[in-house]
């Protein structure tokens, strides 16, 4: 498979951003269950900046490719499409990396990854929806032994999810495979200590977020050398997209230095 290809299985909407060739791209990671389209309405938005919401197969394009259900074979094949593409020019494009909730784990440890194979930082990370890394996490009865009706309930609770898509048979039947998959992965996430980020870390929590203590997303900032920064949300786990223009104003601003 090409490049090309494969760019645009993991970023459908790459040729929608709105920003010139070597724009500072901006690699989005959703929530479980999430896909690319979460961050759809994120580009365009920002200026000069590239937002790449990524896609993750088991959902939307990627619906029959089989979802990954471990950190370590995700962050693998997702450090060696953003190197590759990061990389398309005859110097390395700035970038920088957004996760929310789930994403908030894949995006640092796929900060960690390219860090190990040598290749280019980014310059930014944002992280929201999510404890710090290096905290125990242990939120109940994994949803891989939940039945399907405590499954439906817990996505009910968590809010982000049309109610629709919550009562239609068919549906469920396409989209919770991979919202197994994705809670296996953050279930079965081992933290390995290393030595902090070399970039400055954004945390954006938010204040009713019934699963995430404020307490557990401070010590993000021990994961950088860098500047820290904690900006909250009022609202419950999905804040930052029901304030998307809050959201897409400190993006913008802690970016504005690198274009």
């Amino acid at each position: 498979m090409s490049f090309d290809d494969a760019a645009g299985r993991w970023m459908p909407f790459a040729g929608q951003t709105g920003a010139g060739p070597g724009a500072l791209a901006l690699y989005c990671l959703p929530h479980a269950g999430g896909a690319a389209s979460t961050f759809r309405s994120w580009q365009r938005v920002l200026p000069g900046v590239a937002v790449q919401p990524i896609q993750l197969p088991g959902r939307d394009s990627r619906l029959r490719e089989p979802a990954y259900d471990r950190m370590g074979p995700l962050v693998a094949d997702l450090a060696e499409i953003i190197q590759a593409d990061v990389s398309l020019g005859s110097i390395d494009r700035r970038y920088a990396l957004y996760g929310h909730s789930l994403g908030a784990l894949v995006a640092f440890e796929l900060a960690r990854e390219i860090r190990r194979r040598g290749g280019p930082p980014p310059v930014h990370l944002f992280v929201s929806g999510s404890v710090a890394p290096q905290l125990a996490y242990e939120d109940g009865k994994p949803v891989g032994q939940m039945s399907r009706p405590e499954v439906v309930s817990m996505l009910r609770e968590l809010g982000g999810t049309p109610e629709w898509l919550l009562t239609d048979p068919g549906v469920l039947d396409m989209i919770l495979p991979a919202v197994v998959a994705d809670f296996t992965i953050k279930e079965t996430y081992e933290y390995r200590e290393e030595k902090p980020l070399d970039l400055p870390i954004t945390a954006m929590p938010s204040t009713d977020d019934s699963r995430i203590k404020a307490e557990t997303v401070t010590p993000w900032g021990e994961q950088t050398t860098r500047e820290y920064e904690l900006q909250p949300f009022v609202g419950g786990h999905f804040a930052v997209f029901e304030q998307a223009a809050l959201a897409h104003k400190l993006i913008s601003k802690a970016l504005l230095k690198w274009m």
